[in-house]
C-alpha cells in the first residue's frame, strides 16, 4: 500500500514545473516522521524479554523500589 502512495506522489510531482518541484521539496523537508511514544518504545524492548523473566518482577516494585535496589525496608 505504501508503495502505491509513493508512486502516486512521484507521478504527480513528475508533471510539475521545476519551480513547483522546489516548493514541494521545501514542504517535504519541513515534515518529520511520526514520533514513537514512550509506551511504544517500552513495548518494543519488552518483546525480547521471555515471559518467565517478566513474571519474576515483584508486583510491588514501584512502591518498594528502594527496597529492591538498595535493601531499604519495604513500605
Amino acid at each position: 500500500m505504501q508503495t502505491d502512495v509513493t508512486e502516486k506522489i512521484v507521478g504527480k510531482i513528475k508533471v510539475l514545473s521545476d519551480e513547483q518541484k522546489e516548493q514541494v521539496l521545501e514542504f517535504v523537508e519541513t515534515l518529520e516522521p511520526p514520533r514513537r511514544t514512550l509506551w511504544e518504545i517500552w513495548q518494543e524492548h519488552l518483546k525480547d524479554i521471555p515471559e518467565e523473566e517478566l513474571d519474576k518482577i515483584p508486583t510491588d516494585a514501584s512502591a518498594n523500589l528502594d527496597h529492591y535496589l538498595y535493601g531499604a525496608p519495604k513500605k
